[in-house]
């Protein structure tokens, strides 16, 4: 009797592990999901409203935040599988510092939505591409990010790929808008791309101080920080509906959209809900990955949307943006071959030891 026990012990202990990992491949492939849901509709939904007659710019910036309450659903869910914890998981210096990346959030999303009301789908995503190169110095700077040749490779594949669609948008300009009102749309989104190529890296590094003083990050912990992020993020775009009146405009607005009164509420729903899956995914590829990860995805998916909006909105598909497809696909392949190689490596070494 007492040989079984011993026998049967590692067998349990191999199923639970078989488990614990069959539960984190399917929260990676599940959070892989919902990023590209949201980072390929978010552009789209949004460019949609301004298209239709939408002009509220702080508005369409609350909506990128303000669907924060849904997080509360899945949050329910895991705080019902973590009884035997200590709940809510968040120390006071991390509630912190996620209330000042949301603000930062907040503001981003406001120069986001600025420069989308001026400029096409095509144009605005090439932009915010830029975005994987000030992650990189960021993550850099703050979190000791190491590069391997693969990486480095997936980040110049990436952004001249961004390059090229960048050279071949010329003549783009929206027709009847102003060159005045088409820069400061340039300038406002190559600001927001610096802003959240910051506020990646800053999340990473929030997550690597709360496991230096307390236990390893989990999931319901990535997602009360992106509730605390989204509040924050939503209050200070409240503000600034408020001094704007957005709140009294909003039903003048939505009789006179294009679409129809209901449809114009039904957009606005929507943005928040994609804005809510990007941000989600978002902050979960840095728990799974890291700030780098989050920032090659989120370029990977920009041709998707480029082929995307020509469908949807007839926006010009040239030959400089198959290119690009073609290097971002390359890239992405790129930064995964380097992570599984070094995995293989960090193993060997650990089997070795």
């Amino acid at each position: 009797m007492e040989v079984e026990s011993t026998q049967s012990l590692p067998r349990s202990n191999n199923e639970v592990h078989r488990s614990k990992r069959l539960t984190k491949i399917s929260l990676v492939i599940l959070n892989f999901i919902i990023m590209v849901i949201g980072s390929t509709g978010s552009p789209l939904i949004l460019r949609l409203y301004f298209l239709k007659g939408g002009k509220r710019i702080w508005l369409s910036s609350w909506l990128q935040t303000g669907g924060w309450p849904l997080i509360l659903i899945p949050l329910f869910v895991s705080y019902m599988k973590s009884r035997d914890k200590k709940l809510p998981l968040m120390s006071p210096s991390l509630f912190i510092s996620c209330a000042f990346i949301g603000i930062l959030t907040g503001l981003d999303d406001w120069l986001y939505a600025y420069g989308i009301s001026y400029l096409p789908v095509s144009t605005s995503s090439i932009l915010i591409s830029t975005q994987l190169a000030f992650t990189a110095l960021f993550a850099l700077l703050l979190v000791r990010q190491r590069f391997t040749p693969y990486s480095v490779n997936a980040v110049v594949l990436l952004v001249i790929g961004a390059a090229m669609l960048g050279i071949n948008s010329s003549g783009d300009k929206p027709e009847g808008e102003s060159k005045e009102k088409y820069y400061l749309g340039f300038f406002m989104t190559i600001g927001a791309a610096v802003l959240y190529g910051l506020v990646l890296p800053l999340v990473e590094l929030s997550q690597m101080k709360y496991e230096k003083v307390r236990v390893p990050v989990c999931y319901t912990l990535v997602l009360e920080m992106q509730l605390v992020m989204g509040f924050f993020g939503t209050a200070f775009s409240t503000v600034g509906m408020i001094v704007n009146k957005d709140f009294t405009a909003i039903h003048q607005e939505a009789r006179d959209f294009e679409l129809g009164e209901a449809r114009y509420y039904i957009v606005l729903v929507g943005s928040a809900v994609m804005y809510q899956c990007f941000f989600v995914g978002t902050v979960g590829a840095i728990f799974y990955g890291s700030a780098l990860l989050a920032g090659v995805i989120m370029t990977v998916l920009i041709p998707v949307t480029e082929v995307l909006a020509v469908v949807f909105f007839s926006e010009p598909f040239s030959t400089g943006k198959g290119v690009a497809l073609a290097l971002s696909l390359w890239g992405f392949v790129s930064y995964f071959y380097g992570e599984i190689k070094g995995k293989k490596a960090r193993e060997t070494v650990n089997g070795t030891s």
